[in-house]
């Protein structure tokens, strides 16, 4: 069999059992004394008329052969001693328990038919127990009290055999007390037979054979035995069928013992079963597993020994568990934090002015000699404005309009100098402009339709002579039409800021085109920095190619500029406008070398009417350069070594910067100077010795700007870890 199912107890022998022995015979054979060790029995203690060990062991070794007559009948004890065992399985429905009887059985018939003729002894209860004895698939069990042997039921029968028989030791009987308890529960001890019983040889007996001794789990203790003076004898055993049914009654209170596994070829193992519920035992199978409890699994047993209930949930725990849990993730994002924080590029470093940001100069206010009427204006470029006389109120500016006009001509087509740009041809419209504006006494250029000229010529009659038809010739060669380019100069003006400016013709012919001296200052500063336009403005002619070189002013070949006052007193322009509305006008230029430097003086005069009215703007004109370029001296406004910024990087470090020499300033007296301190246009570094050019400390701006470099006072360096650490943003 497959499993180790505990076979079907046998019912022990009581001392009833005496009314079987037969006298006649002289000699009775106990079979137990050849039983294996390992099936001994379990005696529950002895009785009044029971034989003692000592008795039992006497009539043993008096037994004699006494012939054919004497033998006992083996195969009727084992069928005597197997009949209360038949019942058992039948109750129990231990199907396997009876195959190993029969198997037993048929063994003891094949020996007794061909061994040699044996003593015959009488069928005691102790006979029975020996002959169940030398199987191993006999189980012995208790009885319970009353309940009838089933040895002494049936009459004693004997058989001849003719083989010898060997005299048998009789093994001392222990007293079973248990088994005159009334209720007491019967014990098992059922080692499992072999796969396939061995039948015995001609020279071996069944009496001789020894069962294999299967050792039971070392470290499981035997059960206590009773003493023999608690077992109550009953006073009189029950009929069979009572016996039967107690026994039945009685299934579920028995008290099971741990059983040797059966052996599987030659692997031997050892199983542990516990002893189930009275009201959880599992029903009788076909199979022969009984009543007895199924181990639980390896894995369920292992988890029953290492699982251990959880602890009670405490305040403390439950802190500890979200300390534990929220602390990691703490970590954690620490550690990616420092990780981006180290990783990420480092902030460029600026650089900060901490000095003063404007310097005035020692004095009063300047006092310049203004006109009598008008507006006028005078700034040094790039340095500030030195003073203005008058309502800055638009009025007409007549001719100084085409500075507008040359400015948007060269910003769109610019020339190089000593390139005469595009050539541009004449239409009739530029000559009747002409003939025109000679009726009318304009400033007109001799042109004829079908000519050709070039811009650059076209620009020189425009600013020198002021040819009112060039200027509109070139309006429409460059917008199509005058109307567009007079929306381009208007568009250009509010760019510049000029806020009280207007036009309404390229030649500013119309009393309609109006401005201011301010607005035309910022407009020359503009134009005064194209070097084309610069050259052309401080020209006192040039040599006309259109014109048939008669005796006025519109046909010579030679053109003057209406400004007198080129190439005097450092006058390099600008340009003249008078009408009988606009009166005398002039927007004029002139350079002044101080220390080192060349400053540029720009003013205009407008609005003068007393005759001659150009005459008369020419000369205020005139006066308040002289004035402008006496009052400018040279101030120092930094020395040198002195702190004037720092260089931050942008974590909280810096490295103050100094002035690399001593900065100079054309100033005049009263005159506020504004200080710039700019890296030019350079990235600085993250880290760099002292010394080292970091940047440019600069007054004024165009003509007028100076500048002086900075240097660092120490080294700068990278910032630290914890700076990179600690930085937000």
């Amino acid at each position: 069999m497959d499993s180790p199912s505990a076979p079907e107890p046998v019912p022990d022998s009581t001392a009833d059992d005496s009314a079987t022995h037969e006298p006649s015979t002289g000699t009775a054979v106990d079979h137990a004394s050849t039983a294996a060790p390992s099936a001994d029995k379990t005696v529950n203690g002895p009785s009044a008329d029971e034989p003692t060990a000592e008795a039992t062991a006497a009539e043993a070794s008096s037994a004699e052969p006494a012939g054919d007559e004497t033998r006992t009948d083996s195969s009727r004890s084992e069928q005597a001693s197997q009949t209360p065992q038949t019942s058992r399985a039948s109750q129990t429905s231990r199907a396997s328990q009876t195959s190993q009887a029969s198997q037993t059985e048929q063994a003891q018939q094949a020996e007794q038919t061909h061994s040699p003729a044996r003593t015959s002894t009488p069928s005691t209860p102790d006979a029975a127990e020996a002959s169940a004895g030398q199987d191993p698939s006999v189980v012995r069990a208790r009885v319970a009290p009353g309940e009838p042997d089933s040895a002494s039921t049936e009459p004693s029968a004997t058989s001849e055999t003719n083989a010898p028989v060997t005299p048998a030791r009789v093994a001392p009987r222990e007293p079973d007390s248990a088994s005159r308890k009334p209720g007491a529960a019967s014990e098992t001890t059922a080692p499992a037979p072999p796969a396939s019983p061995t039948p015995p040889t001609a020279n071996e007996s069944s009496s001789e054979r020894t069962s294999e001794f299967v050792a039971l789990k070392p470290d499981l203790p035997p059960p206590p035995r009773p003493r023999p003076d608690d077992s109550p004898r009953p006073a009189a055993p029950p009929p069979a069928s009572a016996s039967a049914s107690a026994s039945a009654s009685d299934e579920p209170e028995r008290t099971r013992e741990f059983a040797a596994p059966p052996r599987v070829d030659s692997d031997r193992t050892m199983a542990l079963t516990r002893p189930p519920a009275p009201e959880a035992a599992a029903p009788a199978t076909a199979t022969g597993s009984g009543g007895a409890a199924e181990p639980p699994p390896p894995l369920d047993l292992l988890a029953q020994l290492t699982n251990t209930p959880p602890k009670a949930e405490t305040l403390g725990r439950t802190l500890g568990r979200r300390i534990k849990i929220w602390g990691t993730l703490a970590v954690l994002l620490a550690i990616v934090l420092v990780t981006v924080q180290a990783l990420r590029p480092l902030p460029t470093p600026t650089l900060k002015l901490t000095g003063k940001s404007g310097y005035t100069a020692d004095g009063g206010a300047l006092s310049l000699p203004w006109p009598s009427e008008g507006q006028a204006v005078v700034d040094i470029n790039g340095l500030g404005h030195m003073g203005s006389y008058g309502e800055m109120n638009p009025l007409p500016i007549g001719s100084v309009a085409k500075v507008m006009t040359t400015y948007l001509i060269l910003r769109d087509h610019p020339l190089k100098s000593g390139d005469k740009g595009p050539s541009i041809p004449v239409d009739q419209k530029a000559q009747d402009d002409y003939t025109n504006g000679v009726k009318e006494k304009e400033s007109v250029v001799e042109v004829k339709a079908g000519q050709q000229i070039s811009e650059l010529e076209a620009l020189q009659a425009v600013m020198l002579p002021s040819a009112n038809n060039v200027a509109r010739l070139l309006a429409r060669w460059d917008a199509s039409t005058e109307e567009a380019f007079i929306k381009k100069m208007n568009d250009t003006a509010k760019e510049l800021g000029m806020t009280k400016t207007t036009y309404t013709d390229a030649s500013g012919l119309i009393e309609s085109t109006v401005s201011t001296a301010e607005d035309q200052v910022k407009l020359a500063k503009r134009a005064m920095a194209d070097p084309m336009f610069r050259q052309i403005a401080k020209l006192p002619s040039y040599t006309s190619t259109t014109t048939s070189g008669g005796g006025t002013l519109e046909t010579a070949r030679t053109q003057r500029n209406f400004n007198k006052l080129v190439p005097l007193y450092g006058v390099v322009g600008i340009k003249t406008g008078s009408t009988t509305k606009a009166g005398g006008n002039l927007l004029f230029a002139a350079e002044k070398t101080v220390g080192d430097s060349k400053q540029l003086i720009i003013g205009a005069v407008f609005g003068q009417h007393k005759p001659n009215i150009i005459e008369t703007a020419t000369a205020a004109s005139k006066s308040l350069v002289l004035a402008a370029g006496k009052a400018l001296r040279i101030e120092t406004v930094v020395k040198k070594g002195e702190v004037v910024g720092r260089v931050e990087d942008g974590l909280g470090g810096s490295v103050p910067v100094v002035a690399a020499k001593d900065l100079t300033v054309p100033v005049w007296s009263g005159a506020t100077v504004d200080i710039k301190l700019t890296d030019g246009g350079k990235e600085l570094p993250h880290s760099a010795k002292a010394g080292t050019e970091v940047g440019t400390l600069t007054v004024g701006s165009g003509a007028g700007e100076a500048k002086v470099p900075v240097t660092l006072q120490s080294d700068l360096a990278e910032p630290s870890f914890g700076a990179k650490l600690t930085r937000i943003g």
